[in-house]
């Protein structure tokens, strides 16, 4: 009997090299300006911009904590799409503080990252992944806002539906019926979430905005640090890595698909929208579902791209050793330190 596996076609098809895949012969500019364009396509943006809306916010609640202010806000990123978010502002004033906007992972919520917990599995997310807190104490004013499809914005839709490790099934899948992507819904949101920063602005440098994210919210913090450049550092964590050895291999959540992305790129020729802003990628050593040696392969292709923009010191790969899928704000935060220097 003839075995039978269909994946082979794909994995055939991973094989063949991407239509715009980084070539140092290629003139360097127009390259850059084509994957920025096909990029833009293939997220849906142009459909999500049919939808835009002014940008207000409503302010919920003002919390005095130990050491800062904790605003609640909900702005409209497109119309009838509404966006909720923490604002934390230390209390000690030395003028405008950095921003750091703060991504969770498929977790139950951006309430992680305040260090609230809203159900018991949060217990031990909250041993890890609190990034506005950390952000905090590490001089930034932390932006944390609810992903699409994630925590408070799981839909009606998502809650009738079968019990799915990852909730956002229904939400991607019907966001591609409108010629749409969720992770183009997700960078649309970071980006109105940075206008919505301007009614902080007497508290807030913004020209000096750092996207952080873990996980499924690393992958949102490199998608939008390639579209919205006034983010001046992205730190994408256990989110990099080639598609084949990662989505194209590995059982991982819809919200990470593009249609037609690995046809014309990989992750490493994406950097090119990023630089020469600034990169940091971190790693974990023993990541089962971003294997380390994909990573490797992308972070490769990024390299060459950063000293093409000749902007090699601003780029950065770092891997936890023996860590798993895993946020290690020990390791990241003095990174993030030590570019802004640069």
């Amino acid at each position: 009997m003839r075995e039978i596996n269909n994946d082979i076609i794909h994995d055939k098809l991973f094989d063949k090299k991407p239509l715009l895949a980084y070539d140092e012969s290629r003139d360097y500019k127009a390259w850059k300006e084509e994957v920025r364009q096909k990029y833009v396509e293939l997220l849906g943006i142009d459909r999500i911009k049919e939808n835009a809306c002014e940008i207000k916010i409503e302010i919920e609640e003002r919390v005095e904590k130990d050491g800062y202010t904790r605003y609640r806000y909900v702005f409209e990123s497109e119309h009838d799409c509404f966006v909720p978010c923490y604002l934390l502002i230390p209390n000690e004033k030395k003028g405008k503080f950095p921003v750091c906007i703060c991504l969770q992972g498929h977790t139950t919520g951006f309430h992680i990252s305040i260090g609230e917990a809203k159900h018991e599995e949060d217990q031990k997310s909250l041993q890890t992944d609190t990034f506005a807190l950390d952000a905090v104490k590490n001089g930034y004013a932390a932006l944390c806002i609810e992903q699409r499809g994630m925590g408070e914005r799981t839909t009606p839709h998502q809650r009738r539906g079968p019990a799915l490790t990852c909730g956002c099934y229904i939400t991607a899948m019907t966001a591609l019926l409108h010629g749409r992507t969720l992770l183009g819904e997700r960078v649309w949101d970071v980006s109105k979430s940075i206008d919505s920063l301007q009614y902080f602005a007497d508290e807030l440098d913004l020209d000096d905005i750092t996207l952080l994210g873990q996980s499924g919210g690393g992958t949102a913090t490199y998608y939008s640090a390639c579209y919205d450049e006034r983010i001046k550092i992205a730190a994408p964590t256990c989110s990099i890595c080639t598609y084949k050895d990662s989505i194209g291999d590995i059982w991982h959540c819809s919200c990470n698909y593009v249609p037609s992305m690995a046809r014309y790129f990989d992750m490493g020729e994406l950097a090119a929208l990023i630089a020469p802003r600034k990169l940091l990628v971190s790693v974990g050593e023993t990541d089962w579902i971003f294997p380390l040696h994909g990573s490797k392969k992308v972070y490769s292709v990024i390299e060459k791209i950063y000293e093409q923009e000749n902007a090699a010191e601003r780029c950065k790969l770092v891997i936890f050793p023996d860590k798993p899928h895993y946020f290690d704000k020990t390791v990241v935060f003095p990174e993030l330190a030590k570019l802004r220097e640069i």
